[in-house]
C-alpha cells in the first residue's frame, strides 16, 4: 500500500473533523465537502470505511516521527 505524504494526510484529517464538527453544529447531514475528504481519507489508508480510515491515519501518524513537514527530493 503506499502511504500518503505524513502533512497531507495531517492536513486531511484535521479537514475531516473541522468539517464534521462544523456540520454537526448545525445539525445537517452530511455535505458533499464531507463524503469527499471521507472517501479521500479511505483511499489514501486502504480502508473502506471513515472510522478505519481515521483510525488507521491517526495510527500512521503516530509512528512518523515529526520531523520536517515536507518531502526531501533529490539525492545527496
Amino acid at each position: 500500500m503506499l502511504i500518503p505524504h505524513p502533512a497531507v494526510l495531517r492536513r486531511l484529517v484535521e479537514e475531516y473533523e473541522t468539517a464534521l464538527a462544523e456540520e454537526a453544529g448545525r445539525g445537517g447531514g452530511a455535505s458533499p465537502r464531507v463524503e469527499d475528504l471521507a472517501y479521500t481519507l479511505c483511499v489514501s489508508t486502504g480502508t473502506r470505511n471513515v472510522g478505519r480510515a481515521l483510525e488507521a491515519a491517526h495510527r500512521l501518524l503516530a509512528a512518523i516521527p515529526q520531523r520536517s513537514e515536507t518531502p526531501e527530493i533529490g539525492v545527496r
